[in-house]
């Protein structure tokens, strides 16, 4: 991986809460040292769907996370797929320092983002040194395939990190849909790392991966070198 990128996290579960607001300031001051704006950029699209008060209710918790960190919060109106290709979506990105993918959806956001230019400009962004962060949802879109947790089957991700696959909320998983979970591990035609993710924790890139968080990563299949 790129050792001037961007942090990249992969969250279980908890976006916005006070139990991962320290890691999401740590990302945050990581980008801003390496001359990023102290800016924190919330993308709904996950649930965006679920409609006004889904809405609102992520872009309250997105700002009262960001007023306790002490930055500004963009809230990123990526509803629908043409607002993915709007110049001024865009522009907002630039120079951020954090971005972060809410869940909900993750075939969602694939579909959304795929191909278009504020994906392209929010790798670019990233490449740079702002921080990228996916939680549920999110985190699963970043991955080459998104397992077929809601739908019965799997679909291409956004491929920030093709050769990983996340079921998010694992601990919670387990006890929710535990014959899915062993269908995931059990997967042989798949060459990619599965990582269950338990809630309020995070798997964290900087210069190698680290668990942040109460729980657990868990490498399900192929091999995943996390400092716990």
């Amino acid at each position: 991986m790129n050792q001037s990128a961007g942090a990249i996290a992969l969250v279980g579960s908890g976006e916005y809460s006070l139990a991962m607001q320290e890691l999401e300031t740590q990302l945050l001051h990581r980008a801003i040292s390496l001359g990023k704006d102290n800016t924190y950029i919330q993308i709904p699209t996950a649930s965006s769907h679920e409609g006004d008060s889904s809405r609102e209710k992520w872009k309250r918790l997105g700002q009262a996370q960001a007023d306790r960190i002490g930055s500004k919060c963009v809230y990123l109106p990526i509803h629908e797929g043409e607002d993915a290709f709007t110049d001024h979506h865009v522009e907002l990105v630039k120079n951020a320092g954090l971005i972060y993918f809410s869940g909900g959806d993750p075939h969602r956001v694939a579909e959304i983002f795929s191909g278009s230019p504020l994906w392209d400009e929010i790798v670019k962004q990233w490449r740079t040194g702002t921080s990228i962060a996916g939680c549920s949802a999110g985190a699963m879109a970043f991955g080459g395939t998104i397992m077929g947790i809601r739908k019965s089957h799997h679909s291409p991700g956004l491929g920030l990190l093709p050769d990983i696959e996340v079921i998010p909320h694992y601990d919670k998983m387990l006890g929710w849909l535990p014959d899915r979970v062993a269908s995931f591990i059990m997967q042989s035609d798949s060459e990619s790392t599965l990582l269950g993710i338990d809630e309020n924790t995070a798997a964290v890139h900087t210069d190698k991966w680290r668990k942040f968080g109460a729980g657990k990563i868990h490498v399900l299949r192929g091999t995943f070198d996390c400092e716990q």
